[in-house]
């Protein structure tokens, strides 16, 4: 049988080897973004930061830039107001059926975001609505409502109960009791929902492949530029600006929450 230390050991290995596979890779994206040559390739040539100059200078990058501020910062709030009171819902009361309604909640993270994205496509081709910013945010609220959803009823299953019915107790109704007790005590994962529900949203490629029509947010024009390899170093100048983003707001959520649960 495996002593302790030898498989404390391995496991320390496997963790290191799993992060440097899935993180290594990730890590060239900046490396080549200030490389002063078109190519991708070792040695690198010079230092340069005329890619990220070029980026504020793109009219295109710019539109695409606010077209993701704008379906962000609507599809985080959308999802953040809806995922609390579904999350109140089933944390505070008790009624049937709350596993079946987390489920379903928490189901679009279950189906194939390509499926999801062809189901999506034929719903609004069917309904007559026209592909635009507008498909794009309901099609990323339908995906960051489930981690909305999540990140806020663990907050909600923290707390004493006994505090609501205090309130109660005092006269105060529902709506009182909720800014007055709930949203104080909830508002640090609501933050936390909020950013993480953006960095989805302003990562999200598939969905948006689909339903975009004519309006194209930062992914789209990622995916659209590779097909033109002078267009290389910008891209990934453009990919470094977002993943390093995408990390600080992961980072700030998850310190937020965290802070919240102390």
């Amino acid at each position: 049988m495996m002593s302790r230390p030898t498989a404390s050991w391995l496991l320390g290995l496997y963790a290191l080897g799993y992060i440097a596979v899935l993180y290594l890779p990730i890590l060239f994206i900046p490396i080549f973004s200030f490389n002063d040559s078109i190519y991708v390739s070792l040695p690198l040539k010079d230092f340069t930061w005329k890619w990220y100059e070029q980026l504020l200078q793109s009219p295109e990058i710019l539109e695409a830039l606010w077209n993701s501020l704008i379906v962000g910062v609507g599809v985080s709030a959308v999802s953040t107001v809806l995922g609390l009171f579904c999350a109140i819902g089933v944390t505070t009361y008790e009624i049937k059926g709350k596993s079946s309604i987390s489920a379903i909640v928490a189901a679009p993270i279950a189906i194939p975001f390509i499926i999801l994205g062809i189901f999506l496509l034929l719903f609004f081709e069917g309904l007559g609505v026209p592909l635009s910013l507008f498909t794009i945010g309901v099609s990323h609220v339908l995906l960051t409502l489930p981690f909305a959803f999540l990140t806020q009823s663990a907050r909600l299953r923290g707390f004493d109960k006994n505090l609501l019915l205090a309130s109660a107790d005092l006269g105060e109704n529902w709506w009182m009791t909720f800014f007055r007790v709930t949203l104080p005590i909830v508002w640090p994962a609501m933050i936390s929902s909020f950013i993480l529900c953006f960095t989805i949203s302003l990562d999200e490629f598939m969905l948006a492949f689909f339903v975009s029509g004519s309006d194209i947010t930062l992914p789209l024009y990622i995916w659209n530029q590779l097909r033109f390899p002078e267009q290389l170093p910008v891209i990934l100048a453009l990919g470094s600006a977002m993943l390093g983003f995408s990390i600080f707001a992961v980072v700030t959520s998850e310190l937020i929450r965290r802070r919240g649960k102390a």
